[in-house]
């Protein structure tokens, strides 16, 4: 279980702000207009804590209305479901699903069953599912076959707009980064002239943490360096796939900034896409003669891709309580603690 000791908050309210862009309203991923988050968190007895988080660039109809994005990865030790489809095409055509290592292919049929049933697709024959995830093994029975389909069709129904949970919560609840409970984070920025990006993540991978630029000023519980992350960005600026590319790319600037490990064992993958209407493909895509940014306009979406994703997992950590779980690689009973609040605080 998670300790509700009081101390959850996020890194601005204890006055760790990185880097110099402003952050949107919510400082969230759904500050993008349009972008819907939903969570399955699943808490069950002392050996489940896993779930699932789905992101979607939109509330409409995805294959219908598809959105422009890239992959990009760092270190590719993982899973990330649909990769080869969106480096071929450059786009998305369902919502993008993160759960646990065991659980992809579930999350596969829970797409499939998602965009089957939206109206207009009666005669769908192929769907590319875009699934990605960690390892939550330290602290979930990861071979219980958790969550369901339909817990995490539950997350897909759940995506709405407006402030995002952070912390044990979605495909976050057992997650661990930096020997600290981790979980899901998000942030944003808003460039002025250019528009907003948001960035969330599942953290779960190891190093020596670093929180805007210092070492911890008090000793740190042991970090395997092993372990992932799935970084998505969204933007409302019209960015091609092959810039996408390229903004996904700085996100990993980001996750160093953070003492991440980036070890021969980790999967690091970033998934960005732009909701920029008039860049939409698909038969029910609204057209229009929008035109993408150049690449020299591309350097403050870079520099904001690495602040928003630095600060997100910054977030993942500090929305996080200590956590009690079942350690399935060595059947046993663990305790994960947190990051210690006062030991940052600069407010």
């Amino acid at each position: 279980m998670t300790v509700a000791d009081g101390t959850h908050r996020r890194a601005r309210q204890i006055g760790i702000a990185p880097g110099v862009h402003p952050a949107g309203p919510l400082n969230a991923i759904t500050d993008v207009a349009g972008v819907l988050v939903g969570h399955c968190t699943l808490i069950e007895r002392d050996r489940i804590r896993t779930g699932a988080t789905a992101i979607l660039p939109h509330g409409g109809n995805l294959w219908r209305e598809r959105v422009p994005a890239a992959l990009s990865v760092l270190n590719g030790y993982g899973k990330f479901v649909g990769a080869t489809q969106i480096a071929e095409l450059g786009e998305l055509e369902t919502p993008i699903l993160l759960t646990n290592t065991l659980a992809t292919g579930r999350a596969i049929e829970a797409l499939i069953g998602y965009t089957l049933d939206q109206p207009g697709n009666d005669r769908l024959v192929s769907i590319n599912a875009v699934v990605g995830e960690t390892n939550d093994s330290r602290l979930n029975d990861i071979r219980a076959a958790r969550p369901t389909v339909a817990e995490m069709r539950a997350a897909l129904a759940a995506a709405t707009g407006g402030p995002v949970a952070e912390g044990p919560v979605g495909a976050g609840t057992g997650t661990v980064a930096f020997g600290l409970k981790a979980g899901i984070g998000t942030s944003s920025r808003w460039l002025k002239g250019i528009g907003t990006l948001g960035v969330l993540v599942q953290s779960n991978f190891g190093g020596h943490l670093r929180i805007d630029g210092r070492p911890s000023p008090a000793p740190l519980p042991h970090s395997d360096p092993d372990g992932s992350i799935v970084i998505v960005l969204a933007t409302d600026a019209a960015v091609s796939s092959r810039n996408l590319e390229r903004l996904a790319q700085r996100c990993f600037g980001g996750l160093a900034r953070t003492g991440s490990a980036l070890s021969n064992g980790s999967g690091d993958y970033a998934l960005a896409f732009s909701t920029a209407p008039g860049l939409r493909r698909g038969p029910d895509a609204p057209g229009g003669d929008t035109r993408t940014l150049g690449n020299a306009a591309m350097s403050p979406l870079f520099e904001a891709a690495m602040e928003a994703t630095e600060e997100a997992i910054l977030n993942s950590l500090t929305m996080a309580g200590e956590m009690t779980g079942y350690d399935a690689a060595r059947d046993r009973i663990v305790r994960v603690p947190a990051l210690r609040l006062d030991s940052w605080s600069t407010g």
